[in-house]
Parts: structure tokens; C-alpha cells; sequence
């Protein structure tokens, strides 16, 4: 019985070997997005796209199954086989914010897993409609909303999302009375601040910089503690009088639980070649985004933490989505 077992892990196990060697030549790689097309984390994973595809070997698929918050592709993801074909661009916002939101989740964000690298930081950005409220600065801003308590309506991209909270987090530092207006995605409230719909909103960086350049929007400020790369005069939120606040959110690459050691790291190492590829990290830095690869083991550190700073906001500001 003895022999017989070791037999067939014997066998098991150079199954496994020969299939990660191999890997991937069966068929091509699907990547999945739980957000549109044309989302800021399609944008990403288009850019890595051609980077993966001449280091694997191999095509790469986009699958987009958005809804729930990202929750329907993170679903696919961690119900599928281990076999290095499916994999996840998830964000902060599935596998830092919905654990803490959502009531139930047929899945665990840490354990049905394998987190293989970040991509990049993407920062939010405070940005006004002039026409609505005309605020120099984040001071600025902050002394006209609380002169008018209620008066003044924010967008986001959904209730209990990383804008909303974002917002939620810095209103509350700062004492304000807003109304939140939540809306079905990125694009549906953006377009409610160009519309003078709301008189503003915490946006991706990179989706609000061409308004801006085009007059249509004021940028005050950026959540992250540091000023970004790509716009070195737009000051911090921190520095305007809000000391030690910041929110961020990050892309990253994730495939099923199980997955074979020797494939997560030829996808790590795939995925540094990507992000280190000057071209490449220049393109990302251009749309605002701060390129940061991460080791398997630094990867699974930082969806931990984050998990658990993410569970603090929506404690403290209340958000529930059943």
C-alpha cells in the first residue's frame, strides 16, 4: 500500500512538472476584468497585453465579466482549475474593499487565491466642475461646502466603492455635508460632473487629465502621500490642510488557488518584464499611474494589509451593499 501510494504521488507530481513545463502551449491565456472596456484597469492590462504575449509565447485573452463591484470575474476566476489559463486583473476595490462590503461573497479573497504581482498605484484625484464651484484649492473647496452645508452634491462610481469611500473618508476628516450621488461606473460620473449634474468627484488620474487639459474640469488635488510623477504641481490633499490623508488603490495580477509554484513565478517574472520595460512603464507613468512590480510573497503581503485597512474605512464610514 506504501509503495503504491508513493507511486501515485510519484506520478502526480511529474504530471505536474511536465505540465508547467509545457505551460502555456496548450491554448491561449484569458485574462479576466470585472470592469468595462475601456475602464482604467483595461487600460492597463491593454498595455501588457503585446509584453506577456512575446515573453510567454503564447496569446492573451480578454474576458471582460463586469458587475457587482468586480465580484462576478473574481468569481470565474476562483472557481476555475489551476491550470495557469485563467487568471484576474483585480484591484484594491475586489480583493481590498468588497470583502468589507459586501455581506457575502461565495469566495475569499485571500484564500481561493494566487496572487502572482501588482502592476501599478493608480491614484484618485479631487476634481471640480468650475461652473458648479469655483474653489481655487483644496482649502478653497473645503471653506465653500461648509459654508453651504447640503448644499453640494459628489459623484461616484457606485455606493460602498473606492471613490465613495475615498470621498466619504475625506468629507469626514474635513467636516462636510455633501449628498452622494453613486452612479453605475466611471464614465456615468464623469459625465454627471461635466453635465454640472454634481459639483464633483474622486476620480482615477489618468481618466481625468484630458479634462483637465481641456478646460472642462479643475484638478485640486491627489489622494496618494506623495505627489504623482506625471503632474509634479499638483499638490497632495495632505498638504492643503488635511494632514495624513490618502487613498489609493492598485491593479494586480491573480490566478485560481493551486496554482503550480513553477507557473506563478514564469507569470511573475512575465509580468516584470512587462513593468520594467521602459516603453511601457512610460506609457503607464503618462496616465498617472506608479508602476510597482511585487514578488509572489510581497504580492500576498499586500493583499492582506490592504484587506484589512480597507475593512477600517467602510467600518468607520458605514458602507453595506447586502
Amino acid at each position: 500500500m506504501v509503495r503504491w501510494l508513493l507511486g501515485v504521488v510519484v506520478l502526480f507530481l511529474t504530471a505536474a512538472s511536465v505540465q508547467a513545463q509545457d505551460w502555456p502551449a496548450a491554448r491561449p491565456i484569458v485574462i479576466y476584468m470585472g470592469f468595462p472596456a475601456g475602464s482604467g484597469v483595461d487600460v492597463v492590462g491593454r498595455l501588457l497585453q503585446p509584453s506577456l504575449e512575446k515573453t510567454l509565447g503564447q496569446r492573451i485573452l480578454i474576458d471582460y465579466k463586469s458587475g457587482a463591484g468586480g465580484n462576478v470575474a473574481s468569481e470565474t476566476v476562483a472557481s476555475a482549475k489551476p491550470d495557469g489559463y485563467t487568471f484576474l486583473l483585480g484591484t484594491a476595490a475586489t480583493h481590498g474593499v468588497n470583502p468589507a462590503l459586501y455581506a457575502r461573497l461565495p469566495f475569499d479573497v485571500e484564500a481561493d487565491f494566487t496572487p502572482i504581482s501588482t502592476i501599478v498605484d493608480v491614484p484618485n484625484v479631487l476634481a471640480i466642475n468650475p461652473a458648479v464651484i469655483d474653489a481655487a484649492d483644496v482649502k478653497d473647496f473645503i471653506a465653500k461646502v461648509k459654508a453651504a452645508p447640503g448644499k453640494y452634491s459628489f459623484a461616484s462610481t457606485g455606493n460602498g466603492t473606492g471613490t465613495h469611500l475615498a470621498f466619504a473618508a475625506f468629507n469626514a476628516q474635513a467636516g462636510l455635508e455633501m449628498v452622494h450621488v453613486p452612479y453605475k461606473g466611471g464614465p456615468d460620473a464623469t459625465n454627471s460632473l461635466l453635465k454640472g449634474e454634481t459639483c464633483c468627484v474622486f476620480a482615477l488620474l489618468q481618466a481625468m487629465m484630458q479634462h483637465a487639459k481641456a478646460g472642462k474640469v479643475r484638478l485640486l488635488g491627489v489622494t496618494t502621500a506623495k505627489r504623482v510623477a506625471v503632474m509634479p504641481d499638483l499638490p497632495t490633499i495632505a498638504e492643503q490642510g488635511l494632514p495624513g490623508y490618502e487613498s489609493f488603490i492598485w491593479f494586480g495580477l491573480f490566478a485560481p488557488k493551486g496554482l503550480d509554484p513553477a507557473i506563478a513565478a514564469r507569470m511573475n517574472a512575465a509580468l516584470k518584464a512587462a513593468i520594467e520595460d521602459p516603453e511601457i512603464n512610460a506609457r503607464l507613468v503618462a496616465l498617472g499611474n506608479t508602476p510597482r512590480y511585487e514578488t509572489l510573497e510581497q504580492f500576498k503581503a499586500t493583499v492582506k494589509r490592504d484587506r484589512a485597512r480597507w475593512a477600517e474605512v467602510v467600518k468607520a464610514v458605514g458602507a453595506k451593499v447586502d
